[in-house]
């Protein structure tokens, strides 16, 4: 794996002009380089909520995933799939416009194979954000929750040989999304008007959508917001040493419509994210400029 890795990672930072870090050069095979621009600081999954931050982004160069040699595609709609690099609030970022999910098909690898590029390339911090289902009662349509903990319901990418390289074998996840960054999102939302919730989000395989059941038991095992994502990408990110800020933009209250008896749509979904993605985008430049 770490050969895929370091192979996937020297292809984009050589299309992208991006300068090596210890990750590159530690690995086996990985040659002491010089030059390139600077490595990012902060990468960022433009999940559902996030994609018009792109258009925020002092773009200095891009690269669709189709470009990359065994790198996984996303399939599902409003996920482009490239990969952006420029500058955001001053500093240097790259960005995931769209990601790949575990329902698509895809084994675990694939899908933190983008996440695990990113730390590889040198970032400290990765902020990650998922469109949700509401399952806490006072979460309304709109909301956006800051990712204090996570239940995982997905596979865990870990499983399978350690690459020390990367990180311990035993990952320590206390603290899987860092306080000090969760600190920092409720002050700037608040300079900026709104208030963020805060809670626990569970990741599922989907991709169906909840049983009334389900939504009942994922609310009684701690669950405030539920999605398809998010999770896999947060393990491997702290298992290399990176700092997550997480945020669940809520699309759809459950609890509520697990007793009106209104079905879920993607359409739905996609349409919630829009209304309140300003407010994110917002958000999310303000905090990558205080970091």
């Amino acid at each position: 794996m770490s050969e895929r890795i370091r192979n996937t990672t020297c292809f984009i930072r050589s299309r992208l002009n991006i300068a090596p870090h210890r990750y590159y050069t530690d690995m086996p095979g990985g040659a002491v380089e010089t030059g390139g621009l600077p490595a990012p600081q902060v990468g960022i999954v433009l999940g559902s909520g996030l994609g018009a931050l792109a258009d925020s982004i002092e773009t200095i160069g891009t690269l669709d995933y189709a470009e990359i040699p065994d790198f996984p595609r996303s399939t599902v709609p409003g996920h482009r799939g490239r990969f952006i690099y420029g500058r955001l609030g001053g500093k240097y970022v790259i960005a995931m416009e769209g990601r790949v999910h575990y329902y698509e098909g895809y084994p675990i690898r694939d899908v933190v194979l983008p996440v695990r590029v990113l730390c590889c390339l040198g970032i400290e911090t990765l902020i990650v954000s998922n469109a949700a289902g509401g399952l806490t009662p006072l979460f309304q349509v709109g909301d956006i929750m800051v990712i204090e903990d996570h239940i995982n319901l997905i596979p865990n990418p870990l499983v399978g040989p350690n690459d020390a390289v990367l990180g311990e074998r035993f990952s320590d996840m206390t603290q899987p999304y860092d306080r000090k960054l969760i600190a920092l999102a409720h002050r700037v939302a608040r300079e900026q008007g709104f208030s963020l919730q805060q809670g626990c989000y569970v990741g599922t395989t989907g991709p169906s959508y909840e049983t009334p059941a389900e939504v009942r038991y994922f609310h009684t095992i701690g669950g405030d917001a539920i999605g398809m994502s998010t999770t896999p990408e947060v393990i491997v990110a702290r298992h290399q040493g990176v700092s997550v800020l997480g945020f669940s933009l809520i699309t759809n209250a459950l609890r509520r419509s697990e007793t009106s008896g209104s079905p879920l749509t993607h359409a739905e979904v996609v349409e919630a994210s829009g209304e309140a993605t300003p407010r994110l985008c917002a958000l999310v430049s303000e905090v990558v400029a205080r970091l």
